[in-house]
């Protein structure tokens, strides 16, 4: 991005902020008012009105219901005095329905609060003229317990006689004397007093009539939502045309409040892409030639990570001059990732947008979220499910940041199918392995089943060894970006902290200190024959998960201290450690535990979250078909050829009930727990895998490396769509 100044005289500005609006490259600085000698523009005349007139346009648009996604028209060429006529005259029909829309809607509430309050006296069964214009008598209406009011009643001082008339809900009490203090003795009788209404009609009749005018007022409102109706449909391509042609106008006459100003002159401000400063710089030359001067002041360009200054030159204008920005002179961002990318942009923005400074952490996300969510779910049922509520956001939702995460919400899903096909599950069961595997058994397990428990301290470890890349990769980015301040700083700042995470765990995965570390760290991912360093023992097939034949990495031990080996893996975290402290003064001896251990530990809620989900799944589809324990493996009863033996059975499940109603409540029953449990297990999968993931990203992975606090590129200037150019 290039820094460019705009100087000129204040005889060609309309023309210079025409010309750029039309271009609309440049991203104008707002001045800060610090120059001496130079004020703030002040608007072009008419700039108030045209305002107004937008904010006139705006308030129909939204009394009308207008939307501009569904204009399919052809761009308007709209007059000034045709747009204010026209203007007038619709906001004087729809303010006129608009009025009589909000008369009728106050009418209405009335009409049906009147309703509300003499229903109930239809109930009762007496003329509302009989309950009212007593000297003698106190009457109350209301609500409540018969025998509670009975009691309350007899029981009130003050109370001569009373009568009792209602048979429901509703009651009616005739008092004497009429001065009897019974409504606030009625109050602990649970009793709700209504309103009398004040009419001579029956109950009955008065009821009709409320409902006729309820009706009468219904219709005429509808009747006015359909003139709204046909006002929209008939003025919608002029009111977004209007709408765009102010806006337009408005931002053209609101510009010179962002230039600095003398009596003469003029200086406008802002950034552009560096290869479009020509463009700009051509077309002001082609448009007011040598009454403009425009200038490069300097290039921020993005090398290795960093905004690269390349100067500022003096700006000078009517005898003032200016060697600062006009505000801080933070360049805008534009991030540029590919398609698929570009949904996981609103991700990172949740945080804060990259600053321009910044290497953009988007693309990271994209290739590592998915995989955590898909990872901790593996289920290709759920998959399909995610996939499908995905592409519906996408294609249905009109907010930007809604169809993003729909998007992140597909590939989510994919990732989640994939992983589900290599698990060999379709909502926990495990009949899709054995339908698409020749041997019965999928390539991955989770490590649920008995037979398969190495698999679960497997992943653990597979866990804390992508919280290590994952973090050294976070350490990486921060390299990048300090190398602004050099490779020394950077190695001090960030390589320190990349050499002790490596090797820390490179000394826990060492044959040093074994008593401390537990033995599956060097079994699951040995080679059947190798020695377990731990127990000193041979590795047995059984324990390994994968072979791939590590079974820890060797102790190089330079020399002891009192009988303890020191090797040179820990001498390089010691060193690694001494660094960090250096870099970080004291507070690093505690981030060295926080970061270089515990963010690591942080990763084993995948497999925590993989476990977690996995056996709700498998506790949901126990429950209805039943499931009976062989070769250490669990079997579903329903799928089952042949019929367990009882000593075996872990639940006989609820379709699995013999007999006449047993049998089809079971089978309602189970049809009804293992829709609502899956549908637990999936809504759980986003608040927990997803958050879980999300939470790994934020705070594990761009703690270590991002700040934001970046600004859009947006170029003054308004791109077209329901006018046509003038």
């Amino acid at each position: 991005m290039s820094r460019v100044s705009v100087t000129g005289s204040k005889r060609v500005m309309d023309e210079v902020i025409e010309t750029i609006h039309e271009l609309r490259l440049f991203d104008m600085t707002d001045y800060d008012g610090e120059w001496e000698g130079f004020q703030p523009g002040d608007p072009v005349e008419g700039a108030e009105d045209a305002s107004e007139k937008l904010v006139t346009v705006r308030s129909l648009e939204s009394l009308l219901d207008i939307d501009g996604d569904d204009f399919e028209g052809d761009p308007l060429r709209l007059d000034d005095a045709d747009l204010a006529d026209r203007l007038a005259a619709i906001r004087t029909e729809v303010n006129a329905l608009d009025d009589r829309q909000d008369e009728l809607e106050s009418d209405l509430r009335e009409v049906e609060e009147s309703l509300n309050g003499v229903e109930p006296f239809v109930d009762l069964g007496i003329d509302l003229d009989l309950l009212q214009g007593y000297d003698n008598l106190t009457v109350i209406v209301g609500q409540g317990d018969r025998d509670e009011v009975r009691r309350t009643l007899v029981e009130t001082d003050g109370v001569d006689q009373y009568q009792l008339f209602g048979d429901g809900e509703t009651l009616a009490a005739f008092v004497a004397p009429a001065d009897a203090a019974v409504s606030d003795a009625l109050v602990s009788a649970d009793f709700t007093q209504l309103e009398i209404p004040d009419t001579d009609a029956d109950p009955e009749g008065y009821v009709a009539d409320l409902r006729d005018q309820k009706e009468s007022i219904e219709a005429e409102l509808e009747d006015i939502e359909a003139e709204l109706a046909d006002l929209a449909d008939e003025h919608a391509e002029f009111l977004l045309a209007a709408e765009e042609r102010l806006t337009i106008d408005v931002q053209k006459r609101e510009a010179p409040l962002s230039f600095a100003t003398t009596r003469n002159a003029f200086v406008a401000e802002g950034w552009l892409p560096s290869e479009q400063y020509l463009d700009l710089a051509e077309r002001l030359k082609d448009r007011v030639g040598d009454h403009v001067d425009v200038e490069e002041l300097e290039q921020a360009e993005y090398e290795d990570g960093h905004a690269a200054d390349h100067g500022t030159e003096e700006v000078a204008a009517d005898g003032g001059h200016a060697e600062q920005p006009m505000s801080d002179g933070t360049p805008p961002v534009v991030q540029d990732n590919p398609g698929p990318v570009k949904p996981f942009e609103s991700l990172v923005a949740v945080l804060n947008k990259p600053k321009y400074s910044e290497l953009d952490p988007t693309i990271v996300f994209f290739l590592t979220f998915p995989v955590f969510f898909g990872f901790m779910i593996g289920d290709l049922g759920y998959g399909l499910i995610y996939m499908g509520i995905g592409y519906l956001m996408m294609r249905s939702l009109d907010s930007d940041i809604m169809r993003a995460l729909g998007a992140v919400g597909l590939l989510s899903g994919f990732f989640t199918a994939v992983f589900g096909v290599l698990y060999g599950e379709f909502f926990g069961l495990h009949q899709l392995g054995y339908a698409i595997y020749p041997s019965g058994s999928a390539p991955m397990h989770k490590g649920l089943q008995p037979y398969y428990q190495e698999y679960a301290l497997a992943w653990m470890m597979l866990s804390v060894v992508v919280g290590v890349l994952h973090l050294v990769a976070g350490r990486v980015l921060d390299f990048v970006n300090n190398l602004k301040h050099g490779v020394g700083e950077a190695f001090m700042e960030s390589g320190s902290w990349i050499l002790f995470t490596v090797s820390l765990w490179a000394w826990i995965l060492s044959h040093t200190a074994l008593s401390a570390k537990p033995d599956f760290l060097f079994t699951s991912f040995a080679q059947a024959g190798q020695t377990n360093p731990v127990t000193g023992a041979t590795i047995e097939s059984s324990e390994v998960v994968y072979s791939l034949g590590f079974n820890g990495f060797p102790a190089i031990d330079v020399f002891s201290v009192a009988g303890f080996a020191i090797d040179a893996v820990l001498l390089v975290v010691v060193a690694s450690l001494a660094l960090v402290i250096k870099a970080e003064g004291g507070i690093g001896l505690v981030e060295s535990v926080t970061q270089g251990f515990g963010h690591v530990i942080s990763y084993a809620r995948i497999a925590a979250v993989l476990l977690a989900k996995a056996g709700m799944a498998l506790a949901v589809n126990l429950l209805v078909f039943g499931a009976y324990l062989e070769g250490g493996e669990f079997h579903l009863i329903f799928f089952s050829d042949h019929a367990p033996a009882a000593e075996n059975v872990v639940f006989s499940g609820l379709v699995n009930v013999d007999g006449g109603l047993a049998m089809v409540l079971g089978l309602l029953a189970g049809i009804l727990v293992l829709v609502l449990g899956h549908m637990l297990v999936l809504v759980l999968g986003v608040t927990s895998a997803g958050l879980q993931a999300v939470r790994l990203e934020y705070v594990e992975f761009f703690g270590k490396f991002y700040e934001g606090g970046g600004r859009d590129y947006t170029p003054f200037g308004q791109e077209r769509r329901y006018t046509a150019d003038e």
